[in-house]
């Protein structure tokens, strides 16, 4: 099985370690469920040919998912998605965080205008 190469540039001058730039990546992969259906998180080889990094900046990445609590390893196995991973990831992107924020904003404005027509309506009795 071939990995699916992804438009990643691991760029020194961001500020961040690579590890913590493919650890945002498989992120982003999963909150949009990409690994939903069978919760297996790609493997160490897999990582390195995804995104052209050491195998020591693949498993700095799987180690902050595990740390960060969205996944687990078992050994000769593999890395696993936890069962609140996907949520947690969706809230761990900014751009995430951001939407959700929006669709509440929305939310609640909603339920505001809702109330304001019924306080109206009463004011009128």
């Amino acid at each position: 099985m071939t990995a699916k190469r992804h438009e990643v540039q691991m760029v020194e001058w961001t500020g961040k370690p690579a590890y913590q730039q493919v650890a945002e990546q498989l992120r982003r992969r999963i909150a949009a469920g990409e690994f939903a259906e069978s919760r297996k998180l790609p493997s160490l080889a897999d990582l390195q040919a995804t995104y052209g990094v050491t195998v020591t900046v693949a498993r700095d990445a799987i180690r902050q998912l595990k740390t960060d609590g969205l996944a687990v390893s078992h050994q000769g196995k593999g890395a696993f998605l936890t069962a609140e991973a996907s949520d947690a990831a969706k809230l761990a992107s900014p751009e995430n965080a951001i939407a959700e924020l929006r669709d509440q904003v929305a939310r609640l404005q909603g339920e505001v205008a809702e109330l304001r027509e019924r306080v109206a309506g009463l004011e009128e009795k």
